[in-house]
């Protein structure tokens, strides 16, 4: 293959994968006036109020569950330290 026929098949391959992306995001014919959600079919609309409450509900519920994590570990570590000061109280009894 000759040096000219090389760059004239990289030229080419590069407008190819140039265009490509252009031209996919051509809009389509579609509507032309405006239409009201309430006025689309139920395929068309987004289910947004659903998705967004349950998008909530589950972080709110992430949440309560690292609080309640960090509840449990904070009774533990009360309860070590408790355990950690009788032993030192029961140290300096023997002393």
């Amino acid at each position: 293959m000759t040096m000219r026929m090389r760059r004239v098949l990289i030229a080419i391959g590069s407008i190819v994968l140039l265009a490509a992306p252009v031209l996919a995001f051509q809009p389509s014919a579609g509507q032309g006036q405006f239409v009201p959600i309430d006025q689309l079919p139920p395929a068309d609309q987004l289910p947004a109020a659903p998705l967004l409450i349950t998008a909530y509900a589950f972080v709110w519920a992430v949440l309560m569950f690292y609080l309640w994590s960090i509840w449990r570990r904070l009774g533990k570590v009360e309860v070590d330290m408790r355990a950690l000061e009788q032993r030192s109280a029961n140290r300096n009894r023997a002393r």
